[in-house]
């Protein structure tokens, strides 16, 4: 169990990190989201120990962490950091023996982790000559080669294309199922919303939401869709149902041209279901009426807009 406790950190006159607290259970993958400068690399590299909080701990199983836990960690900075005129098996069976491993096990945890992530034919490629995609994989082998029992990844399915994308979800899947947490931060919420167990959203320093990407979707604003087949043309049809509608707040009208006319999609915001469905009947046949699941994207716009978000931890855990 990871706790990070009321952390705080400024730079200057900028606040990075306001009372910030978080915590990682065993097994768990959890995707660390905000904003560019919101705080999420600061306070990876405070659990690293790169910078030093000003306020507030680290602790690890209750043991503040510090040199020896840090060795049990796989870390993937923001800032790569591969040597790129080293060979890329050489360099991974050295950070391998850095972390602890005898030579021979550090070069077949090298060989294991260049085949599992598809760049066994690049071992004896320098960095530098790697392409940026395939030098984003040996930075993910870096983290997993020396067998980590806690992953904190900065960003790590930057520049992967999808097969790569895959393959990585699926190895932090086969961590999380041997007991291995994860704390990862991406900017690709569709990656974040398949993969992770819980999600955390931090603004300005702060932790503005936590949980499940269910619980996040439930406690969302709520819409609703309804879809609606009717005669004459889709533009006509569009202008029709949003002036039904007027007043109505997040009101979204499409259509698409069918053999018999148009349809009509129609969704609002709120708990406007019944002037939805009372519209939809007025402008022609209804086939689908329901609400709206809402995408990780959305939620954490909404989050992020919202003018004095709180935390509001809905795991059940302390925040």
């Amino acid at each position: 169990m990871l706790d990070i406790v009321n952390l705080s950190k400024r730079f200057g006159s900028l606040q990075a990190l306001d009372d910030l607290s978080l915590r990682l259970g065993d097994g768990e993958i959890v995707g660390f989201v905000g904003a560019n400068g919101a705080g999420k690399s600061t306070t990876m590299r405070i659990v690293m120990g790169v910078l030093t909080a000003d306020a507030g701990t680290v602790t690890w199983d209750g043991t503040p962490v510090g040199a020896a836990e840090r060795r049990r960690i796989g870390y993937m900075p923001e800032e790569r950091g591969l040597y790129p005129k080293m060979r890329v098996g050489e360099q991974l069976t050295y950070l391998a023996r850095l972390h602890g491993l005898p030579t021979a096990a550090a070069r077949r945890a090298s060989e294991q982790w260049t085949e599992r992530l598809d760049i066994a034919a690049r071992r004896e490629d320098e960095v530098q000559k790697l392409s940026l995609g395939n030098q984003q994989r040996v930075q993910l082998a870096a983290a997993l080669v020396s067998d980590p029992d806690l992953l904190i990844l900065d960003e790590p399915f930057s520049g992967l294309d999808p097969v790569a994308v895959d393959v990585m979800s699926q190895v932090l899947r086969e961590r999380a199922a041997a007991g291995v947490p994860t704390l990862f931060s991406s900017h690709q919420l569709d990656v974040v919303q398949r993969l992770c167990d819980r999600v955390v959203i931090i603004q300005a320093g702060r932790l503005v939401a936590d949980g499940t990407v269910a619980e996040l979707q439930s406690g969302a604003e709520p819409r609703w869709r309804a879809v609606v087949e009717v005669a004459g043309r889709p533009d006509a049809a569009v202008n029709a149902a949003t002036a039904m509608l007027a007043g109505t707040p997040g009101v979204e009208a499409s259509a698409e041209p069918i053999a018999e006319g148009a349809r009509v999609t129609v969704v609002v915001g709120g708990a406007d279901e019944q002037r939805l469905l009372e519209a939809a009947g007025r402008l022609g046949r209804l086939r689908e009426l329901g609400p709206v699941t809402r995408p990780l994207t959305d939620i954490f716009r909404d989050v992020l807009a919202a003018p004095t978000a709180s935390p509001a931890p809905t795991t059940g855990q302390e925040a």
